[in-house]
């Protein structure tokens, strides 16, 4: 009994549809746990990467020094990702609209601020990817559980009808087999619905961090082009 029970027996021993219910499932969960891992590892990224650029913006470093700092990083081919990628928008379309010379301040501005919402956009496609998916293994993952559990004991049922007794030895594998399914709903769809909450609520944050250091930047280059 106890052999016939095991859990690899169980899978083993599962009908064709509650067997590929169970491979959908573990597919998702691998998928999500990779997502999750590199999600993970991302934001915390991108937070000391934010702390590190604010503390060194607000430093009162020359921003002609910091840009072209951030050009010395390129050529090394490392990437510039949040918010000094808004930084490097904004001043980098500054210094073109100033050096034209003909363009008027408020027009420089406005030039400023949509090249930094165009790269806010692109940051938060950045902080938002594979947070889809999560939310979708999380939504769905029980259902196709609840599917292959529910197929699972139809056919534990339709069993019976070949045997004169019903005992529990008799049913126990069948049930067992689509309890199975619905346990790795849960356990495809737990770990991504806690990712999902966690890393939308981290999202959220960074990027108001980025449209208030945008702000802020557009009020430093306002000041500095009616300076001029």
């Amino acid at each position: 009994m106890t052999e016939e029970l095991s859990l690899w027996s169980l899978i083993v021993g599962a009908t064709i549809p509650v067997q590929l219910v169970m491979l959908i499932l573990l597919a998702a969960s691998v998928v999500s746990w990779i997502m999750i891992v590199q999600r993970g590892l991302y934001i915390r990224q991108t937070r000391t990467d934010l702390r590190k650029f604010e503390n060194t913006f607000w430093s009162g470093v020359d921003l002609n020094e910091l840009f072209r700092h951030g050009n010395n990083r390129l050529n090394k081919d490392n990437t510039i990702d949040g918010v000094e990628s808004l930084f490097r928008a904004g001043f980098r379309e500054f210094n073109r609209l100033s050096q034209s010379g003909s363009a008027d301040p408020d027009a420089v501005i406005e030039g400023v601020e949509r090249a930094m919402r165009v790269a806010l956009n692109r940051e938060e496609e950045k902080l938002n990817t594979n947070l889809p998916f999560l939310a979708s293994v999380a939504s769905v993952s029980p259902y196709i559980g609840l599917f292959g559990t529910v197929w699972g004991i139809m056919h534990s049922f339709r069993g019976l009808a070949n045997v004169q007794q019903a005992t529990l030895a008799t049913v126990a594998p069948g049930i067992s087999e689509a309890l199975i399914a619905t346990a790795m709903g849960l356990f495809a769809a737990i770990p991504a619905v806690l990712a999902f909450n966690r890393y939308s609520a981290h999202a959220d944050v960074l990027y108001n961090a980025y449209e208030t250091f945008a702000d802020e930047f557009s009020s430093i280059l306002h000041r500095r082009v009616h300076s001029q």
